[in-house]
């Protein structure tokens, strides 16, 4: 058995403190307008968002002698800090004894396809010094006697390149990256909320020169809406995924994401049709996901209704108890929902099986203090009746156990403990829990140095569009990682050649626009609440296009959501008093956000697409039907994904109010080995290496 973990090093790793002081920035002058006096921040550089991918390209900056600045909504406050699941996953390049293929590495994270070929080796090839380097400072990574990292195998991931600190792992990353930057004295600016971002304009060209961001704090008689601006000629957007964008989320509260600031900067977007569902505790008490061994150690998983009866439904879905438990163990390193899980008795049904449970009003609920309950007519569960490759992982962990508490509290005991924090005691009561949207694989489109199609303005982290449809899980905090280093080089290597700080007077239009927006707003009676806004936007993107999704209904859903962006632009967003103001700005892009979001999917129901990554795109048409052990579910027939969509990308561009989606190829990759050292010295010495900009895009408009 393994040896017991005491509760000191188990309180260590779940209570995660962070520094409590950064220091801060303060504004070196200041905008007079509209009767105003508006701070003003100067930099060379900006980061907005302060979470592991934010704060990672802040320190990669600040080592390289660029005068930076973060701003953020909340410090340590996030997704990057607050969420994640049983051992939250680091997926880098494995150091298993023969190392690693670069280019095998980059296959597989863009397997599921939509995904450039050039961003798939950057993030293989920026694995290791983005790993190292959050050792380096910190990071505690579990290791064996010789020093290698320890690895599993996590969801669509064969070769066991998955690594974790446990459930905390993106919280301990965010910590050691805040100590490192206290120590470097990167300055911050809380409580701020970016709405809008300035570009300077020459010549036909354009250019990111600044942002207007809103501060409560900063509210005076001289600044009634606490705005500020930043003048910077490099902003590296790092918000986050639009975890407002749906009802049913796993996401922390107040998580917005810049999809909706981008898309009213003219940025180009990609891959929206694109997002993770799973399993996952609700919103409302502690949004958590429940993959890995929270369902490798196979708790009897029920629903009940609204009388309190009890319900075995997964009894109804597979065939025999042993093909039950299995499924419920496959969750773990298969947690997101794939459409493909749906046949055949594979462990994506577990998820139709939830959802359904939902529709019908009933409450699920998992048991770590009882085993699954048996199929009708069938043996009851045993260790002794599970597939191999579920006895093997047991066996291997020494986890063959009598029951689900024992199993889990060998396999990962800090999972337990973190519930706990949230007066949830695993080992006494039961868990509800629901199938959630986890996160955004689109979103702003960059090239290999993160820069997206504004010159001068960078995304990171989940914001940023780099992964296709699916990936191994874990590879979008990789992916974070490489390219906050990517974009901090980019930076650095082109302070001396960006232009020089755009005048003050450059400000003064897209203020006093903000100005105006905000006065108008103001208990404007006949303009819709903020309230009313959030509902409409989650329930249709919760109930239109989740997870599961019916291609009739897109359109249908694309015409509303235009509809409420084109009366928001008319009435306005009503806000009731001044404290809402970062918020009601932060609507009208989500707003945006939705309406890309359908019109991505519109396009791709409307050009043939089907059933990919982790949505179920229901059709009469479909040539595909989960069956069960009662029978086929024909409300859930599907239109399997066509190979030729794996080669495309659907881009998004919002222009003079409207939208404009296309298909693009994928970038390729030039053949590496065709680098020798002594041709290609050179190159990187002088900084030609970093010339390349933002490719140039061409499609067919919709």
């Amino acid at each position: 058995m393994t040896q017991a973990i005491p509760q000191s090093i188990l309180d260590a790793l779940t209570d995660v403190e962070m520094p409590r002081r950064m220091p801060a920035h303060a504004a070196q002058s200041s905008l007079s307008l509209a009767g105003m006096r508006i701070p003003m921040h100067k930099s060379q550089a900006l980061v907005v968002g302060s979470g592991a991918a934010g704060l990672r390209a802040a320190v990669e900056l600040k080592r390289r002698k660029v005068d930076i600045i973060v701003a953020t909504q909340t410090l340590f406050w996030g997704t990057s800090v607050c969420s994640g699941s049983d051992k939250q996953t680091l997926h880098t390049a494995s150091t298993h004894s023969a190392g690693d293929n670069f280019m095998e590495l980059a296959k597989a994270l863009g397997s599921g396809g939509a995904m450039d070929a050039d961003t798939a080796y950057v993030e293989a090839l920026g694995s290791i010094e983005g790993l190292m380097g959050l050792k380096h400072i910190g990071l505690p990574l579990p290791e064996d006697c010789y020093g290698g990292v320890l690895r599993y195998k996590t969801d669509h991931d064969e070769a066991g390149r998955a690594t974790s600190c446990g459930p905390r792992t993106s919280r301990l990353m965010v910590k050691v990256l805040a100590e490192e930057a206290l120590r470097l004295g990167v300055p911050f600016v809380n409580h701020c909320t970016a709405i809008k971002l300035i570009r300077n304009i020459k010549e036909g060209d354009s250019a990111v020169a600044g942002l207007i961001a809103v501060k409560p704090d900063a509210r005076s008689k001289e600044n009634p809406y606490g705005l500020v601006v930043f003048q910077s000629p490099a902003i590296i957007l790092a918000t986050g995924g639009p975890g407002e964008l749906y009802r049913d989320s796993v996401y922390p509260v107040h998580c917005f994401g810049s999809l909706g600031l981008a898309l009213e900067a003219g940025i180009e977007l990609t891959n929206l049709t694109e997002s993770q569902f799973g399993i996952g505790t609700r919103r409302e008490e502690f949004p958590w996901n429940l993959s890995g061994t929270y369902v490798q150690a196979m708790p009897y998983i029920y629903s009940v209704d609204s009388s309190g009866a009890e319900h075995n439904f997964l009894a109804d879905y597979y065939r025999t108890t042993q093909e039950l438990a299995s499924n419920i163990f496959r969750k773990g390193y298969q947690w997101p929902f794939h459409a493909t899980r749906t046949l055949d008795y594979k462990s994506s049904l577990v998820d139709i099986a939830i959802y359904r449970e939902s529709q019908a009003g009933r409450t699920v609920f998992m048991d770590f203090q009882r085993n699954p309950e048996p199929v009708p007519g069938d043996a009851p569960f045993s260790l002794e009746r599970l597939d191999s490759d579920v006895a093997d992982y047991l066996k291997n962990n020494e986890a063959l156990l009598t029951q689900p508490i024992e199993r889990l509290r060998q396999m990962n005991p800090l999972s337990i403990e973190l519930y706990k924090r949230y007066k949830a005691d695993l080992t006494r009561n039961p868990l509800p829990f629901n199938i959630n949207n986890q996160h955004m694989n689109g979103g702003i489109a960059v090239d290999i140095w993160a820069q997206s199609s504004l010159p001068g303005c960078y995304a990171v982290g989940e914001v940023a569009g780099t992964h296709g449809v699916t990936r191994p899980g874990g590879a979008a905090l990789n992916a974070g990682q490489v390219f906050a280093i990517r974009c901090a080089k980019h930076i650095s290597a082109n302070s001396d050649r960006r232009n020089p700080p755009a005048a003050d007077g450059l400000f003064t239009a897209p203020v006093e626009d903000c100005i105006a927006r905000i006065r108008h707003d103001l208990k404007n009676t006949g303009a819709p609440s903020i309230k009313e806004v959030r509902r409409e936007i989650q329930a249709r993107m919760s109930d239109k296009a989740g997870f599961v999704c019916h291609d009739r209904e897109v359109a249908s859903a694309l015409n509303q959501a235009n509809a409420l962006n084109k009366r928001i632009s008319e009435s306005g967003l009503r806000i009731e008093n001044p404290a809402q103001i970062a918020t009601a700005m932060l609507w009208r892009q989500m707003a945006l956000a939705s309406e890309a979001v359908l019109s991505a999917l519109n396009l791709y129901i409307g050009n043939g697409g089907g059933s990919r990554g982790a949505r179920l795109l229901c059709s009469a048409s479909g040539t595909a039907v989960p069956e069960t052990r009662t029978g086929r579910l024909e409300d859930y027939r599907f239109l399997p994904e066509r190979d030729e969509d794996k080669n495309r990308q659907i881009r998004v561009r919002y222009s003079e109010g409207r939208f404009e989606v296309y298909e693009l190829a994928l970038r390729t990759l030039s053949n590496p080995g065709n680098f020798y050292f002594e041709k290609n010295w050179a190159p990187f010495l002088v900084g030609q290496i970093y010339e390349d900009g933002y490719p140039e895009t061409s499609g067919n408009p919709a």
